[in-house]
């Protein structure tokens, strides 16, 4: 039987969260053995910048972060529940991988 391995990536906590429940729920719709949503550890971006742009003055930086959350979700046992994942209307800022494995 095949094995689906899901990976969300997002910005935003909160579609990334929607999507990952959503999953989860066409898993158990359908019996398939569902894991997760496992949180990954978050990516944290940092761009240090200086505020002047033609060096002169005081020598001032700012700080700019971008947080990447990674959930991941296996889905086992069940074809039609593959399926329906694949067509799932994927929000925008919500990167999604998946991955078949017999």
């Amino acid at each position: 039987m095949q094995k689906a391995r899901v990976k969300l990536r997002s910005t935003d906590q909160g579609k990334i969260d929607e999507l990952a429940e959503e999953v989860v729920e066409i898993g158990k719709e359908y019996n398939a053995t569902v894991s997760g949503p496992v949180p990954l550890p978050t990516n944290v971006l940092e761009i240090p910048t200086r505020k002047a742009p033609d060096g002169e003055g005081s020598e001032t930086i700012e700080r700019y972060e971008m947080h990447v959350h990674n959930r991941l979700i296996d889905i086992k046992e069940s074809e039609r529940a593959l399926r329906q994942v694949m067509r799932v209307h994927v929000p925008e800022g919500v990167d999604i991988e998946i991955e078949l494995t017999e």
